[in-house]
């Protein structure tokens, strides 16, 4: 189902699998976060070319008082990776590629402190180990990916758990991978930090120095999740939430703040797509220069957020003429999901490995999938300099609204370059009537490249017909893609209606499930 409606609790995923995992803690009496943390664990298992512990999570927490919490788990570059040691360049794949501390568990972590728990910790993690050890069917997604990843990740050590006797699986073939099932198993006895300081970390760190990763033990005891203050801006409708740095969260509300200030569309026809594109091009701007490491940053991305700053940039765009483009592309590959238990505590989570399978490292002996997050770094001076103890510029961003009639909405996208085009595309469209499922299902773009494509066109889906036409009078260089792409990300959301109504949307585009009861 991509979408559906309670009054207890639901859940959003771009697999059925975390999505029933989710919904499942929630029917047992845990609590939203408690089922975010299971539904985590089990699409770390079920959709591994997009996500994975080995990977990097954000969180916002927003509870019916009205706060909004954020969960920073972004990993650090290990003490060993500095500019000197990759002066030839920051490979994308393989050991060295694989130089940041994954964070998601951390995350998991600083999450479930956030409020007293209700269930065990192996309760939460009962699918995942399940899934793992007895096997989950490949999806469509997989199989795609596996097979157009699989020259460049096949000879990576650790790999063929993905792709058994070096062959890419077909949809709907049975996938184990019984380490990770142990590993799971072993969190939910001794403790999540056992990932950063107990046998499981000990793994890591002797096989990573063996394959040649610069992570060592002493950063995966170094690793933290910290418990931020998000990024807010007021719109008409109301107030939105997303990520600080290193994410690319101010970019998303710059988008919406600016679109709003411009005066809304009346539809979603070539004028509502004109004005959101032209939003996001000072919002990349801004982003590309300026966002990374927020240790080392010289802006407050929060000054990009008044109204006097939205007002101007706003100013800048011409309703009737687009306005030149590419600037510099940023690449990602994610999962979002989202969820609302019976107290009104809602959640949007987002996981990644960066690309498609991350580093492609495996380590054999727990299972974990590794991240290439470190890619992200650049060689030269700035905020996202590749330095000891420094995290990258992320792609990821979860984002959260509450609106003055009421409605409390969570939602996101994965997509790297994607993800605030897909999130300005969909909370637009409920504000303009739509139902979260519709908005999800209606078609998107995406102006610049994206999931290894390298044209930087404006690229619209063909269900758009004669609004393509339109927006390349306007200037823009529009490209015809297939309905319902991967490239325009996969979408979800929940929202809490005033009324007590929970109602949970996911994209047509993933394999995912939206539940409620």
């Amino acid at each position: 189902m991509y979408s559906a409606t309670g009054r207890t609790g639901a859940f959003a995923a771009p697999h059925d699998a975390a999505a029933r995992s989710g919904l499942s803690v929630l029917q047992d009496g845990g609590s939203a976060i408690e089922a975010m943390v299971a539904a985590a664990a089990t699409i770390a298992v079920t959709y591994p070319h997009m996500n994975a512990i080995g990977g990097d999570g954000f969180w916002l927490i927003s509870r019916a008082d009205g706060s909004v919490t954020g969960i920073s788990a972004a990993g650090r570059a290990a003490g060993l990776a500095t500019v000197a040691a990759y002066a030839h360049g920051i490979p994308a794949r393989g050991p060295r590629a694989a130089l940041t501390v994954p964070t998601a568990v951390a995350g998991w972590q600083a999450a479930l402190e956030c409020m007293p728990t209700r269930l065990p910790l192996l309760r939460l993690l009962r699918d995942a180990i399940r899934y793992a050890g007895d096997g989950t069917r490949v999806t469509g997604s997989q199989a795609r990916h596996t097979a157009a990843k699989l020259e460049e990740l096949a000879d990576q050590p650790g790999f063929s758990v993905f792709a058994p006797g070096g062959q890419a699986p077909a949809e709907g073939d049975l996938l184990s991978n019984p380490a990770l099932a142990e590993t799971f198993d072993r969190l939910g006895r001794k403790g999540l930090r056992d990932f950063y300081a107990g046998e499981t970390a000990a793994r890591h760190a002797a096989w990573l120095e063996q394959v040649g990763s610069p992570l060592r033990a002493a950063d995966f005891a170094g690793a933290r999740a910290d418990v931020v203050a998000p990024l807010s801006a007021g719109i008409g409708a109301g107030t939105l939430w997303n990520m600080p740095a290193p994410t690319q969260g101010a970019a998303s509300l710059m988008i919406l703040g600016i679109y709003d200030r411009l005066g809304a569309a009346p539809s979603d026809g070539a004028e509502f797509v004109h004005r959101l594109v032209e939003a996001t091009k000072p919002a990349f701007r801004l982003r590309n220069a300026h966002i990374g490491d927020p240790d080392h940053m010289t802006v407050r991305v929060g000054d990009w957020l008044t109204d006097a700053a939205l007002t101007q940039m706003a100013g800048g765009i011409d309703l009737s003429r687009a306005a030149p483009w590419p600037d510099p592309p940023r690449e990602g590959g994610t999962i979002w999901m989202g969820c609302c238990d019976s107290d009104g505590t809602m959640v949007s989570y987002i996981q990644s490995v960066y690309w498609e399978f991350g580093s492609g490292l495996v380590c054999p002996a727990t299972g974990v999938l590794f991240q290439n997050r470190g890619a992200a770094f650049s060689l030269t001076e700035g905020p996202n300099m590749l330095r000891p103890g420094a995290r990258p510029f992320h792609t990821l961003n979860p984002a959260m609204a509450r609106l003055t009639d009421g409605r409390r909405i969570a939602y996101g996208t994965m997509g790297g370059e994607g993800q605030p085009q897909t999130q300005a595309a969909v909370l637009s469209r409920v504000l303009l009537g739509r139902t979260m499922a519709e908005a999800v299902a209606a078609p998107r773009w995406l102006l610049g490249r994206t999931w290894g494509e390298e044209t930087t066109t404006l690229k619209l889906e063909e269900r758009f017909g004669a609004v393509i036409g339109q927006l390349s009078a306007l200037g823009h260089d529009t490209e015809v893609i297939p309905d319902f792409s991967d490239l325009t990300g996969h979408a979800g959301g929940v929202v809490l209606h005033p009324g007590g109504l929970i109602e949970a949307a996911h994209d047509p585009r993933a394999d995912g499930g939206a539940l409620a009861w």
